[in-house]
């Protein structure tokens, strides 16, 4: 079993995740305590796609997060660079258009999505600004971003008792039901470790993204930020 560690090394990471493939939207239900479909459908309406729009779906993992875009009519690019995420996707949605790839290189042209978004996938990206810089250029002009990230939240008491759950509890729980809970002891550290909501506002801006804004959910346990390429 492998466990990435906080400088996160593309190969450490990609191999995390190809152990726990199979287990890890069911993982993600769980641990987020049924909150992880509500993320999901809050993401699909920031995103707003409709039919003829091209949506790409950068670390979507299995696909799942795919799925509503799809359901709105909008043709959606599913990419990712673990190939056991991928793999997994394959056999539970094979008429989507999975693509592997690396975030900070994306396999697509200039100006080639109407929309691009990424999904508690960005912190786990070796070079953040490269990674808003690739999704900048492979948007059409006029196109927007939206990351959806677990982020600081905003009541005290409630960071408090977050940060408690996230280093005492998250780790037995996912002993219970993942396949390598060694890679949800990284994930929580990856978590505490994350820019806060005004940071990475400020890393959007500096990538190009323009009429930047962020929306809180669940206290600002997970924020949506949004940007347009002009």
């Amino acid at each position: 079993m492998t466990r990435a560690s906080l400088d996160k090394q593309p190969h450490e990471v990609a191999a995390m995740f190809d152990d726990v493939a199979a287990k890890y939207d069911l993982t993600n239900d769980v641990l987020s305590l049924g909150q992880a479909r509500t993320w999901r459908r809050a993401v699909a309406e920031a995103v707003g796609a409709g039919p003829g729009d091209l949506v790409l779906d950068l670390g979507a993992g299995t696909g799942t997060s795919s799925l509503p875009f799809v359901a709105a009519g909008a043709k959606v690019v599913p990419c990712d660079f673990s190939i056991g995420m991928l793999s997994e996707g394959k056999k539970r949605h094979p008429e989507l258009p999975l693509t592997a790839g690396d975030a900070t290189r994306l396999p697509f042209a200039d100006d080639s999505f109407d929309a691009v978004t990424i999904s508690f996938a960005l912190r786990n990206v070796h070079r953040t600004e490269a990674a808003l810089s690739e999704l900048y250029r492979v948007t059409k002009p006029g196109g927007r971003v939206v990351i959806c990230e677990f982020s600081t939240p905003t009541w005290t008491p409630l960071r408090t008792v977050y940060t408690e759950y996230l280093m005492r509890a998250l780790p037995p729980v996912a002993t219970k039901v993942s396949s390598n809970p060694d890679a949800y002891v990284y994930l929580a550290e990856s978590i505490r470790a994350w820019p806060d909501q005004p940071t990475l506002a400020a890393k959007l801006q500096e990538a190009g993204w323009t009429k930047v804004a962020w929306r809180n959910l669940t206290g600002g346990i997970v924020a949506l930020h949004r940007g347009t390429k002009d």
